[in-house]
């Protein structure tokens, strides 16, 4: 794993600059692509769906399969379309013109590694969260009116570890390591830029939001942007080094 110590700060509207210009050198394909994810995202929702509306008419086990099949389905599609985003957004900085054919590409080992990356971070928020109930309540026995030390703890623990790990999908599709070590490697890189982080995680929410109020369409749109953005910040942070062949 990439050494991320005596990592450089961000330098946030730079990375906006930079990931803004990466978008138009090509955007229709990020449109495509996005307008795609939407469908089939759309697609195993509604298998979803329709397993709850006839749950009454089928049986247990068909109800199992429909949702294990949409749960399948989504988190599959959700991988495929967060590492073909940044394949195409990392393309676009580096001066190239990504096109539909390298978005739509699946990299199974990729989408591998982001899973069990995201799915550790989930863990230890999940044991966070947990512990501050269980700290909670036999506070709650002692004193009431420290009820809430424990949760505002676990609050301002979270919202750090939502910051620092940011760029979790970046360095789980394009460093080595195992979970632990992408974990380390987002706290000891973005720790020196946190602030600055928290700042371009505003600025990116406002453009979702602003694709939000123009009717949804500008999603289409905005999310790319975003994911821009966010590469043009990882390379400040992180370097440009592609150590496991992701890019290739």
């Amino acid at each position: 794993m990439t050494d991320s110590s005596g990592s450089p700060r961000l330098q946030v509207m730079r990375a906006v600059e930079d990931g803004w210009n990466a978008f138009t050198k090509s955007p229709w394909p990020f449109v495509l692509f996005v307008l795609l994810f939407w469908v089939l995202s759309a697609l195993f929702q509604a298998i979803a769906n329709v397993v709850v509306v006839f749950a009454g008419n089928t049986s247990t086990t068909v109800q199992i399969i429909g949702l294990v099949v949409s749960w399948l389905g989504s988190t599959i599609i959700s991988l495929w379309g967060v590492t073909g985003l940044i394949r195409g957004a990392w393309k676009a900085l580096d001066g190239e013109k990504p096109n539909f054919s390298e978005l739509i590409r699946l990299d199974g080992g990729a989408a591998g590694r982001l899973f069990i990356n995201q799915l550790v971070l989930a863990l230890i928020l999940g044991i966070i969260v947990s512990l501050s109930l269980v700290i909670s309540g036999q506070v709650a026995q002692l004193n009431e009116a420290l009820v809430f030390i424990p949760a505002i703890t676990a609050a301002v623990v979270f919202i750090y570890l939502a910051v620092n790990q940011k760029f979790l999908p970046w360095i789980a599709l394009i460093q080595d390591g195992n979970p632990f070590d992408t974990i380390q490697s987002g706290r000891s890189g973005v720790d020196p830029s946190w602030w600055s982080v928290v700042l371009l995680l505003i600025i990116e929410a406002l453009i979702l939001l602003v694709g939000l109020l123009l009717c949804c369409v500008g999603l289409l749109a905005a999310f790319p942007v975003v994911i821009c953005i966010s590469t043009a910040a990882y390379r400040q942070i992180f370097g440009s080094e592609d150590s496991t062949g992701f890019l290739s």
